[in-house]
């Protein structure tokens, strides 16, 4: 249980709050670059409870600006895309992505008003289909050198879902490997991808033990998550997932992936009750099927990523298929399953009330870890994670794995075998 001043300094995330400026340490995804293409119209989007506008200029780069004009404060986002930059409607100010004033048409011919005015702008990178801002002070740091963020479009899957909850309760949903017995849970096991080591799949031993063992350990990073599930008299079963500070799992995926790859839950306040879950998964080795994926996630996600199975309609629960289908009776796709679980303790978590138990190990742990995170960005301290030297931008030890091996093997080493840097294949060979 922790106090309210503890909840409070974790689930808030506006401009000034102790929780905000952790996050703004960051680079943060705020969106896919399909969601704008060339010679598309500007985006209002939110963003940690800053409304802002999103554009791609007539050069290609795109832009992050506060969404109201610095002049009369007119909304951008109706504004017109032209002369390098982002055109305001009303009067005419043209802005470039940095925030400079390039155009003042109805100021005299010689003024020089234009180069006093500094709008808010954020810097903005494009990276492996997703589109990444800075909304720290000072310069940004460097984007880790993630294995998942260096695979093109035929090896890495990108999905993004509105989310009705504050950002840390899905992480937290994320990184509780005990709710894989039941959360997920098919009535009749339907996956049949051995875990390597084994002839039988993970939703066996999921299933075969419900009282995993539970381990982690401190990395440069944030934590690694072992779970232990028995195979026998011999054999365990171990999954090694990961939480990266401040906001983003790496867990073992689906659609063929183990072994190959992972995916990664990133998520991104919107303000501090809603957020913006980006899941990206890659395969190093086989390339995925697009159309296959698409009409899968088309069954319960909307083309700008909303959930059709929501808590408005209570996830369309089916009491009838939790007998004949899946434990929840809320249909077979697991983000639906992951929605009913984080947003239904209601907006912000009230984890005042918590009555935690030894499967929470993990999750105790990630809160001290971004508590000891806002305490260092107090203290004038950058938290871990953030990254300026490029000899520290090794993610090779940042690894997922799911395998069966001998009961005397010691997992904490075993991974070690098969880093990311050993496992990766160049995209494109």
């Amino acid at each position: 249980m922790i106090t309210p001043e503890q909840n409070r300094l974790l689930t808030e995330t506006g401009p000034g709050t102790p929780g905000g400026k952790l996050l703004r340490q960051y680079w943060q995804p705020i969106a896919r670059s399909t969601e704008l293409p060339e010679g598309s119209p500007p985006v209002p989007i939110r963003i940690m409870s800053e409304d802002l506008v999103m554009f791609r200029d007539d050069q290609g780069r795109v832009g992050l600006l506060g969404r109201l004009c610095s002049h009369r404060r007119t909304d951008l986002s109706y504004g017109r895309i032209e002369n390098g930059g982002l055109r305001c409607l009303y009067h005419g100010w043209l802005y470039d992505v940095q925030g400079r004033c390039l155009d003042q048409p109805a100021e005299p011919e010689h003024s020089t008003l234009k180069c006093e005015v500094k709008h808010k702008a954020y810097p903005c990178r494009e990276v492996s289909g997703l589109i990444f801002t800075y909304m720290g002070e000072g310069a940004p740091p460097i984007l880790p050198d993630y294995e998942f963020l260096r695979y093109d479009e035929n090896h890495r899957m990108l999905s993004k879902v509105y989310m009705d909850c504050n950002w840390l309760q899905a992480i937290e949903g994320n990184i509780d490997p005990a709710h894989l017995s039941y959360l997920h849970r098919p009535v009749r096991p339907v996956d049949a991808r051995a875990v390597p080591g084994s002839t039988q799949s993970a939703d066996a031993y999921y299933r075969g033990d419900t009282r995993p063992t539970l381990e982690y350990e401190h990395t440069d990073y944030g934590l690694r998550i072992y779970s232990i599930r028995k195979s026998g008299e011999r054999e365990k079963y171990v999954r090694i997932t990961n939480f990266i500070m401040p906001n983003k799992t790496a867990v073992v995926g689906n659609e063929g992936r183990i072994g190959q790859g992972y995916q990664v839950n990133w998520h991104t306040p919107i303000d501090d009750t809603h957020h913006l879950r980006f899941d990206i998964a890659f395969n190093r080795v086989k390339p995925f099927s697009i159309e296959t994926n698409r009409r899968t996630n088309a069954v319960d996600i909307t083309h700008d990523g909303h959930l059709l199975r929501n808590i408005g309609n209570r996830y369309q629960q089916n009491r009838a298929e939790m007998i004949t289908k899946n434990f929840t009776g809320m249909g077979g796709n697991f983000i639906v399953h992951d929605a009913f679980a984080v947003e239904t303790p209601g907006p912000i978590h009230d984890r005042t009330q918590e009555f935690l138990g030894s499967t929470d190990i993990m999750i105790v742990a990630a809160r001290k870890q971004l508590l000891a995170g806002i305490q260092a960005v107090q203290d004038g301290k950058e938290p871990m994670h953030v990254i300026r030297d490029e000899s520290r931008n090794d993610m090779s030890e940042m690894v997922v794995r799911s395998e069966v091996m001998p009961v005397e093997t010691d997992h904490r080493k075993f991974w070690k075998n098969a880093t990311a840097s050993k496992a990766a294949l160049v995209p494109g060979e």
